[in-house]
């Protein structure tokens, strides 16, 4: 059990392996739920990792599921005990989206990013992330405005940690051309665009307009990739509708290929450079 991995990822994995158990125990889950009076949706939550479960659900969810094993009983629990801390993000989970994607972004070794309209929330500055909150959320009160700045700074921590994400950003073209917050706070992005790809755990790569049509231009996609679980890895889309989360292997396999194949089309990460640089001297 890494001590590192957070208890995002340690509930998704918990929640993976009640599911196994209670699948080799010919089990449903309207049978677990009608066992313990609970209601009808709560296996299905626990075991897609939507709630925390607690030690004593997993104890009598491994005992209606004759797991006799003591040291894989107690390794369970104390995956339910550790997935149950409070986290740096637990004060943000009022202006967080649904589903948890900061902590899985926390946990991940590696991120994948496709954004087809602004720069990556990762690499924005302060001033842009004000511009684009002050259009999409022009009802908010600045204090809550502040806090969602403060949580994207936060995240962004992980780009310079002692474990520093290993970030890939493909940006459509348009991205660096369309001016956020006035040419002042645009010029200032371009230069932190060109600041921040300097790590050598960051990869910027720009698609071109003239690259036409691809599977993604849809919207936005992430792939969220966990170095020692790679079968906990997760694509994240997030849309206006709603967002969804894409978890099964062979699907996250597929989305895996798309971004390599986007990755054939774009500029490498030197020539993605000399083209934002051009745009602070035209």
């Amino acid at each position: 059990m890494s001590d590192i991995e957070g208890p995002t990822l340690r509930r998704r994995r918990l929640g993976a392996e009640l599911k196994r158990c209670r699948e080799a125990a010919g089990l449903t889950q309207q049978d677990v739920s009608r066992h313990f009076e609970w209601h009808s949706a709560k296996v299905t939550r626990i075991e897609t990792a939507r709630v925390a479960v607690t030690p004593r659900d997993v104890r009598d969810l491994l005992t209606l599921y004759e797991v006799r094993d003591q040291s894989y009983r107690e390794a369970l629990v104390e995956l339910a005990r550790m997935s149950r801390e409070r986290t740096w993000w637990t004060d943000y989970r009022d202006i967080m989206r649904p589903g948890n994607f900061v902590g899985l972004e926390a946990a991940a070794s590696a991120v994948r990013t496709w954004e087809p309209v602004i720069v990556p929330g990762l690499l924005q500055t302060p001033a842009y992330m004000r511009s684009l909150m002050r259009s999409g959320r022009p009802l908010d009160p600045e204090e809550h405005i502040d806090r969602r700045i403060n949580l994207r700074l936060t995240r962004q921590g992980r780009l310079r940690s002692d474990r520093p994400l290993e970030f890939s950003a493909f940006i459509d073209e348009s991205v660096v051309r369309r001016t956020i917050g006035g040419d002042d706070v645009m010029a200032e992005q371009l230069r932190h665009l060109i600041e921040v790809s300097k790590l050598p755990n960051v990869f910027l790569r720009i698609l071109p307009l003239t690259v036409g049509e691809h599977l993604f231009l849809g919207g936005p996609v992430t792939l969220l990739e966990f170095r020692e679980t790679t079968h906990m890895d997760v694509v994240y889309m997030e849309g206006l509708a709603g967002d969804l989360y894409e978890e099964q292997p062979d699907m996250v396999d597929w989305y895996r290929q798309e971004f390599e194949r986007l990755s054939a089309k774009a500029l490498d990460h030197r020539t993605t450079i000399k083209t934002i640089e051009s745009l602070l001297v035209a």
